[in-house]
């Protein structure tokens, strides 16, 4: 299920809200997408899921 998030695009060196889906990579959570507009890959490293 995608969720929103709001990263930087490199390529058009702007913050975007973009849709992707959190991923765990080498014990790092960080939510993985597409920009909107330029369509480059966008990585956005998120904080520790509160468990609760």
């Amino acid at each position: 299920m995608a969720q929103t998030y709001n990263g930087y695009c490199v390529k058009c060196k702007e913050k975007r809200d973009f849709e992707g889906e959190a991923v765990e990579t080498n014990g790092r959570r960080m939510a993985k997408g597409i920009c909107p507009v330029c369509g480059t890959k966008m990585n956005r490293i998120l904080g520790k899921e509160k468990t609760e």
